[in-house]
C-alpha cells in the first residue's frame, strides 16, 4: 500500500524529554489515530513533520518528498488544525478568506462559503464572538477550502460536546473516501479514534508502543480477569500489565484467542483503546 506519510528513525531531545527512535507510516487513504497521554510526544512529533522545529536525527517524507528540504512545496498540500486559531480573535471568516486565499494557489473559494454554510458559521461574526465548537469547525473549513491531500489535526475534537464532534468525525470520513486523502489525527479522546480511525499509533514517553491496524487491534487485545495463582503461568511476552481489583487481577493481554486456548475457563472482557492505554500507563508487571 502506497504511504502518503512516512518517519523513519526520528529523534528530537529537550530538557527532561526524549523522543528516542520513532518510526511511523501512514497509507494513502486512511485515518491514523495517534494516541497518548499528554506529554507523550504526540504534539512534538506534528511539529516535526510540519518542519516546526528541528529534529536531532532521522527522516521525515510527505508524498515521498523530503519534509525539511521540501516543506514550502508539500505545505499547499498538507491541511493542518491546531487546538487553537493561528489567527486574530477580532478577524471574521471573510477576512481570513483574503488572506488565505493570497497564500494556497488552490484555495477555493466556493467550496469555503458551502463550508461555512454547511457548518453554519456566521461569515460577518469575529472569532471571538464564536463558541468554541465554531471555532474548531472553523479550522477545519480553512484547512479543507484549499484541497490538501493529507489533513494533519492536533487534538482537533477536544473539548468539544458529542453532537459537534460528531458531525466533524463524519467531515472526516467524507474526507478519505477517494482512497487519495489521509488524515493524521491526533486525540485523547479514545472513542473518538475507535470511531473513525483504520490505524492506530500509540506513543508513550517518546516511544511507539504500537502502530496496527485498529480492528486488528481491538480483536486481539482483551482483559483477563483472573487469580495470582494462574497469573504466574503467563508468559512475559502474552500480557502488557496487570491492575489489582477488589477480588481478582485484571490483566490486559495482547491474544485473547491464544489465551483462551491456554486457559478454556478463563474470563476476557473485551479491550478499548481507552483499556489498553490506561493499562500501558499506569498498570504494573512483575
Amino acid at each position: 500500500m502506497e504511504s502518503i506519510l512516512e518517519i523513519k528513525h526520528m529523534k528530537k531531545s529537550y530538557p527532561g524529554f526524549q523522543i528516542k527512535d520513532l518510526s511511523l507510516t501512514i497509507p494513502k487513504g486512511v485515518i491514523m489515530g495517534f494516541i497518548g497521554e499528554n506529554g507523550a510526544g504526540k504534539t512534538t512529533t506534528i511539529k516535526a513533520i510540519l518542519n516546526m522545529i528541528h529534529i536531532d536525527g532521522g527522516e521525515i517524507t510527505v508524498f515521498g518528498k523530503d519534509a525539511i528540504k521540501d516543506g514550502k512545496t508539500i505545505r499547499h498540500d498538507i491541511g493542518v488544525v491546531l487546538s487553537e486559531s493561528s489567527f486574530p480573535e477580532n478577524m471574521n471568516p471573510v477576512q481570513i478568506e483574503h488572506v488565505l486565499s493570497s497564500v494556497y494557489q488552490t484555495w477555493d473559494c466556493a467550496y469555503y462559503h458551502e463550508l461555512l454554510q454547511n457548518f453554519q458559521l456566521p461569515k460577518d461574526k469575529r472569532i471571538k464572538d464564536y463558541s468554541k465548537g465554531m471555532r474548531m469547525k472553523l479550522n477545519i473549513t480553512m484547512a479543507l477550502a484549499h484541497h490538501p491531500k493529507l489533513l494533519i489535526l492536533d487534538e482537533a475534537t477536544s473539548g468539544l460536546d458529542p453532537i459537534i464532534r460528531d458531525e466533524i468525525l463524519d467531515v472526516f470520513m467524507d474526507f478519505i473516501q477517494d482512497e487519495e486523502h489521509s488524515i493524521f489525527l491526533s486525540s485523547h479522546i479514545t472513542s473518538d479514534i475507535e470511531k473513525v480511525a483504520d490505524y492506530v499509533t500509540f506513543i508513550h514517553k517518546g516511544e511507539i508502543v504500537l502502530s496496527e491496524q485498529k480492528d486488528e487491534l481491538l480483536e486481539s487485545y482483551g482483559i483477563l480477569k483472573t487469580t495470582p495463582e494462574i497469573f504466574t503461568a503467563l508468559k512475559e511476552d502474552e500480557y502488557v500489565a496487570y491492575r489489582k481489583s477488589s477480588f481478582t487481577l485484571d490483566v490486559l493481554v495482547k491474544n485473547k484467542d491464544m489465551i483462551l486456548r491456554k486457559i478454556p475457563d478463563a474470563i476476557i472482557d473485551q479491550a478499548s483503546l481507552e483499556d489498553i492505554m490506561l493499562f500501558t500507563v499506569k498498570g504494573e508487571r512483575l
